[in-house]
């Protein structure tokens, strides 16, 4: 990623450059940046192609044509298939480009075995994009904030992160929200943070088996109709629940045996804010209850594919039982 903006910064572009990997957000960032830098407002110039049917004739041939009035030619291939399925003659035809076409290729998973991907190393760049680990994730989303003018404190912000998950799109876009919210207020409190960042259904489920925990039957269900006037499935809730109670068991054993978050969070392979919240949630079941929990659910499934429940019944069913 650095590569790429010290290019922008220098003005000095390589003929091809891959954009891969999970996080989205930073895709689209880094593709953006690069059309801004190189095209700009100019259509005439500029080709965008989406999809696996996209015509790679067609863009060898726009590749291959000198710019019309402008320094650059740019052509951006997206979501395109390529590394899994190679296009007939695009590795060749990158020699045959003009100085002045740069090609930006964006793809979520390839092959690096791929000849493609050998050639667009050996001639131009291939920046990964992958999820932010958690100090990360909290400098950026706090730059943003305080490019806003605004100031949070870290437990908020981490706070603010278990809820939204570390997906960066909804993160910008919870943050968003929270900034407008606050008004002319300088700071961004927890308060603010639970007025108005949405949950995404893990937190939701979180939400649900703390209820769960402290035997509150009302907001447990509550919980469990928001997430059904999401449109969620009560077979993907009820296994979602079912994870979160294996993983609560797997936690309270190893905090038994003296390990710490952090351990946890390498071992389960969890964020380290949600190792923190998943320690002090299991620390609220008594031993034995979440094995229990995990039987009873085992039942309930076997019914549901039996057909003697439908799965919105035994839903409902397995969270009045837990929290009665």
């Amino acid at each position: 990623m650095k590569t790429i903006r010290a290019d922008i910064k220098n003005g000095t572009f390589r003929p091809v450059y891959l954009i891969y990997g999970e996080e989205a957000f930073v895709r689209t960032s880094l593709r953006n940046e690069l059309k801004s830098a190189l095209a700009g407002d100019d259509d005439m110039n500029f080709m965008m192609m989406e999809g696996r049917d996209v015509d790679v004739s067609q863009i060898i041939q726009f590749g291959q044509t000198m710019p019309f009035f402008a320094d650059h030619r740019l052509v951006i291939a997206e979501n395109t298939g390529w590394f899994k399925k190679e296009p007939e003659g695009l590795a060749d035809a990158l020699d045959t480009f003009p100085d002045t076409t740069v090609l930006v290729i964006v793809e979520e998973s390839i092959d690096k075995r791929s000849r493609l991907y050998k050639k667009i190393t050996k001639i131009g760049y291939a920046a990964e994009c992958t999820r932010l680990k958690q100090d990360a994730l909290l400098r950026w989303a706090a730059r943003r904030i305080g490019a806003a003018g605004k100031k949070v404190r870290e437990s908020t912000c981490r706070e603010f992160l278990s809820m939204t998950g570390d997906d960066m799109e909804n993160i910008k876009n919870e943050l968003d929200k929270l900034i407008s919210y606050v008004g002319d207020r300088e700071e961004i409190t927890t308060e603010d943070v639970y007025e108005i960042t949405t949950r995404q259904i893990q937190g939701r489920i979180f939400d649900l088996v703390d209820a769960v925990a402290v035997k509150d039957r009302n907001k447990a269900l509550a919980l469990y109709y928001d997430l059904l006037t999401l449109r969620e499935p009560p077979m993907k809730i009820l296994a979602l629940i079912a994870r979160q109670f294996h993983l609560l068991m797997q936690v309270k054993e190893m905090r038994a045996e003296g390990i710490g978050s952090a351990e946890i969070a390498q071992v389960l392979k969890l964020r380290p804010f949600v190792a923190d919240r998943m320690v002090r949630q299991a620390g609220r079941f008594a031993d034995g209850e979440l094995a229990r929990y995990v039987e009873r659910y085992l039942d309930y499934d076997a019914a549901i594919k039996q057909g003697d429940l439908s799965d919105r019944l035994a839903c409902e069913l397995l969270i009045v039982s837990f929290s009665g």
